[in-house]
C-alpha cells in the first residue's frame, strides 16, 4: 500500500488514537477479560424499551423527527431539562440556559473552541479523563495539572494555579471522576465556584457519573455553587441510558452557550432528533429513575467484588474506594511499572489501562485503572485472580 506524504496541520503534532480506544480491538477478542474500558455492562443498555419509544416517536412525529432540527436541541427535551438537572444536580437553569450535545464530550470540545487559542492555559485535574486530555491538545492548549487526593481536587494548588496561569478554563470531573472513582467534597465544590468568579474562569463540569452512585449521600453539582455564571455543567445519558445515542447537554450562561451553538452548526448542526426524543420520553415518562435504580444495584456488586479483591492483592500501595461511577485506581509499591504489569496480564487474557496515560505531567508509571462494569462477577474473580498473581511475580 503506498502511503502519501501529507502535510498535516500543527496542532495534530503530538496527537495519537486514544489508548484506551486502542485496547478495545484487543478486549473484544473471545475469552479476554476486560477491564479497561468504561462501557456500561450490557445489562444496563435498555434495548427492548428503547426500541419500543423509538417506533412510537416515529408513528406519531416521524416526518418532524426525521427532518432537520434546531441547533440548540429537540424543543421537548429543551423542555424537560431543566426540571431533570434541578432534581438530579441541584441546579436551577431555564431553557435557554440548556445546550443539546452528541456527547458530553462535544460540550467540552465546543468550549474548547469557543474559549481557547493556541497556549492559553487550561487547568486540569490530575490525573484527568484521557479523552479530554486529548481534546486540550487538539486546540493546542497549555495543559497546566492540578494536584488531586482522595476527595478531588486540591483547593489551594487549584487558587496557585489559576493565580500564576490566569487560565481561560478548568476541566473537573466532581463526581466518581474518571480515572480514579474519586470524589470532590462537598466544601471543596464550593470552593471550586467561588475561585472560578474571583479568577474568572470558566469551569466545564463534566458529570456523566453523577447518578450512578452505590453508597453515601449525593452532592450537588458545582453548578448548584454558581452565582455569576462562570460554572457550565456537562451532562450525559450515555451511562444511565445509552452510549451510543450520544445524547449530552450543556447548562450554563446563555450568551455562551449562544456561541457554543454557533460552533455546533459548523460541527454538526444538530444532535440526532430521534436519540434526543428517546431521552425526552426517559424523562417525561418517569422510566429514568427505576432504570437507574436497578442498573445502580448491580454495579454495586461488581464493585465490591473487585474492591474485595483488591484488598487481598499483595504489592498494592493504595486503591481508591469509591461511592459509585465505574473506576478504581490502583498504586503499585513504588518501583513496579504498569505497563510491565499490562504485558504480562494480557498474555493471559486480562485487560486494564495503564495510569500514566491519564497525567498531563507524566510519570505515575505504578499507577493502573480498573473498569468493574463491562465484566459479571465470575469474570471480576477470575480476572482479579490473575492479575494478582502477575503482580506477584513482577520483578
Amino acid at each position: 500500500m503506498v502511503t502519501i506524504d501529507i502535510s498535516y496541520a500543527q496542532r495534530m503534532q503530538g496527537l495519537s488514537g486514544s489508548a484506551i480506544r486502542e485496547l478495545f480491538a484487543f478486549s473484544a477478542k473471545p475469552g479476554v477479560i476486560s477491564f479497561a474500558g468504561g462501557n456500561p455492562g450490557s445489562f444496563a443498555l435498555p434495548d427492548e424499551q428503547v426500541a419500543q419509544i423509538a417506533s412510537d416517536l416515529l408513528r406519531r412525529d416521524g416526518k418532524a423527527i426525521l427532518q432537520y432540527g434546531q441547533t440548540e436541541g429537540y424543543p421537548p427535551l429543551r423542555q424537560s431539562l431543566p426540571g431533570y438537572i434541578r432534581q438530579t444536580f441541584g441546579a436551577d437553569v431555564q431553557e435557554d440556559q440548556v445546550l443539546i450535545t452528541t456527547g458530553s464530550m462535544q460540550g467540552l470540545d465546543l468550549l474548547l473552541k469557543a474559549l481557547v487559542n493556541p497556549g492559553d492555559a487550561v487547568l486540569t485535574e490530575s490525573p484527568a479523563f484521557l479523552g479530554a486530555l486529548q481534546a486540550m491538545n487538539s486546540y493546542q492548549a497549555n495543559i497546566v495539572p492540578v494536584r488531586s487526593d482522595d476527595s478531588g481536587i486540591d483547593i489551594a494548588h487549584l487558587e496557585e494555579m489559576m493565580r500564576r496561569h490566569s487560565p481561560k478554563l478548568l476541566y473537573i470531573i466532581p463526581t466518581f471522576q474518571n480515572p480514579t472513582g474519586c470524589s470532590l467534597a462537598l466544601d471543596r465544590r464550593q470552593q471550586v465556584a467561588e475561585l472560578a468568579a474571583k479568577y474568572r474562569v470558566v469551569v466545564a463540569e463534566d458529570d456523566p457519573y453523577h447518578s450512578l452512585r452505590y453508597k453515601g449521600k449525593h452532592l450537588p453539582a458545582i453548578k448548584a455553587f454558581d452565582r455569576e455564571g462562570w460554572v457550565v455543567l456537562l451532562g450525559s445519558f450515555s451511562k444511565v441510558v445509552s452510549p451510543g445515542l450520544r445524547v449530552g447537554f450543556m447548562a450554563g450562561d446563555a450568551h455562551l452557550l449562544r456561541r457554543c451553538g454557533v460552533c455546533k452548526q459548523c460541527t454538526d448542526v444538530h444532535t440526532a432528533n430521534l436519540n434526543q426524543g428517546i431521552v425526552d420520553a426517559y424523562l417525561r415518562g418517569g422510566l429514568l429513575d427505576p432504570h437507574i435504580s436497578r442498573i445502580c444495584g448491580q454495579y454495586a456488586g461488581l464493585m465490591d467484588t473487585m474492591l474485595q479483591q483488591l484488598a487481598l492483592t499483595p504489592r498494592i500501595r493504595h486503591f481508591t474506594r469509591p461511592e459509585g461511577g465505574l473506576f478504581i485506581f490502583v498504586h503499585l509499591e513504588e518501583g513496579l511499572q504498569a505497563d510491565q504489569l499490562f504485558r504480562s496480564a494480557v498474555e493471559r487474557g486480562v485487560a486494564f489501562v495503564p495510569g500514566e496515560h491519564f497525567y498531563p505531567e507524566g510519570g505515575h508509571h505504578n499507577t493502573l485503572r480498573l473498569n468493574f462494569s463491562n465484566a459479571d462477577q465470575a469474570a471480576i474473580l477470575r480476572g482479579m485472580e490473575i492479575l494478582s498473581d502477575c503482580i506477584k511475580h513482577m520483578g
